[in-house]
């Protein structure tokens, strides 16, 4: 998320410069030791050890303006390192230390609210970023922040109005004018919607669709929470929205190839207005726009396409299942598709590059599975969860079997010709 950089790219400038701003004499007593230790400490890269030597030194001097900057700033630093490895929710507590020290600081209070926002716990965020608006006023990053707050957590019309002000201290914004362009095109469609609601899921549909689809919509998602949560040991903490499209609707709003069937872009997206019944080829796609989720939630969205698709289509599969016909021919004639475009997305192929794409992901997840483990999968999505690429996050996982991404693909390649290439 390269929008709340802005706030937290300043922390190592601002504490090199505090620290370098004192000029006092430190003696074998003074606590200026532990604060020049902690800026030594913060070069290396060793933040924690940092940390504990300015908690030390304002123990000592709590009323040392430098030495409580210092140590905010260091907070701001963990916090930071935090994001990047996937640890919203510490990331905002360790933000919320620098805050304690000042209150009255803008920027501490929006750095924790980005910890929220990215644990997705986005009442809580919002209440933070109206908080931090009271301290400084408004910015542009703030009012972006905010109003992503909203527009995740289902307020169409609160989204559009911040961003609204936004765009009123900078007109050009052009992420601001996509997101709002984007937020009224679906809010026209979506304010016409009725709602349905479990203890997980919120489902929007046609105002004229059957409330009674809606209600086995949300009974299967609930079952999809529980069976791929159970698989992948990992059950998100958020209320879910579910938005059923008629079909134009949906291409309309999600800019989607034909081929598409539903999406997750933090909500899930499904094309099937007009359905009256449940049938298990939609109870397919809901288990798996449903796996989307928790493989968002457990890797940040850092997933190559290929695990991220084939963990989605073992979900769906078990409940409706057709043949691999595009897999196997082209394992006879040789034409799988490279690794490199099975990382991207899918979204620019066509429907039987499309077909063969999502048929090649379900049976390398698969394998991966019935080779080495559902637990392997899982510690494959929390290495990426943690920053690493999939070369290393494969590699680490496998480890102890010293195997490593290409030696696994070309295993998988290898089975692929015992199965179809005679």
């Amino acid at each position: 998320m390269s929008w709340h950089r802005s706030y937290l790219y300043l922390a190592v400038i601002l504490i090199v410069m505090a620290i370098a701003g004192t000029s006092r004499t430190a003696t074998a007593s003074d606590p200026l030791l532990l604060n020049d230790y902690a800026l030594q400490l913060v070069q290396k890269g060793e933040i924690e050890k940092a940390l504990e030597n300015l908690q030390q030194a304002s123990s000592l001097f709590p009323y040392d303006l430098v030495l409580k900057k210092n140590l905010a700033e260091v907070y701001t630093l963990l916090g930071n390192r935090l994001i990047s490895e996937g640890k919203y929710q510490e990331a905002a507590r360790v933000f919320d230390n620098a805050a304690e020290l000042f209150p009255d600081n803008q920027r501490y209070r929006v750095l924790s609210a980005i910890g929220l926002y990215s644990a997705k716990q986005y009442d809580a965020a919002i209440v933070e970023l109206e908080s931090a608006r009271g301290m400084g006023g408004d910015s542009v990053d703030l009012l972006l922040i905010l109003g992503r707050a909203h527009y995740d957590n289902g307020n169409l019309r609160s989204a559009i109005e911040v961003w609204e002000k936004a765009l009123e201290i900078q007109p050009g914004h052009k992420e601001i004018l996509s997101l709002t362009d984007k937020a009224r095109r679906e809010l026209a469609v979506e304010e016409k919607m009725d709602k349905g609601f479990s203890s997980r899921f919120v489902v929007s549909f046609d105002a004229g669709g059957s409330s009674k689809l809606a209600d086995s919509i949300l009974d299967v998602l609930e079952s999809a929470y529980n069976r791929v949560g159970s698989d992948l040991n990992h059950f998100p903490n958020m209320k879910i929205p579910v938005l059923i499209y008629t079909k134009s609707d949906y291409r309309t709003l999600t800019k989607s190839p034909d081929w598409s069937g539903g999406l997750y872009d933090g909500k899930i997206r499904l094309p099937v207005g007009g359905a009256s019944d449940m049938n298990s080829i939609l109870s397919s796609l809901l288990f798996h726009e449903y796996t989307h989720v928790v493989v968002q939630d457990l890797t940040s969205g850092n997933c190559p396409m290929w695990l991220n698709e084939g963990l989605a289509e073992l979900e769906g599969r078990r409940d409706f299942s057709h043949p691999l016909k595009e897999l196997e021919i082209a394992v006879k004639q040789k034409s799988i598709l490279p690794l490199s475009t099975m990382e991207r997305s899918f979204a620019a192929l066509n429907p039987k590059e499309a077909a063969l794409a999502y048929q090649q992901s379900y049976s390398f997840v698969k394998y991966i599975i019935s080779t080495f483990g559902w637990h392997k999968i899982k510690d494959i999505l929390l290495n990426l969860g943690a920053g690493k690429g999939i070369t290393d996050a494969v590699s680490s996982a496998l480890s102890d079997l010293t195997l490593d991404y290409q030696a696994v693909y070309q295993e998988w390649l290898a089975s692929l010709d015992k199965q179809y290439g005679k």
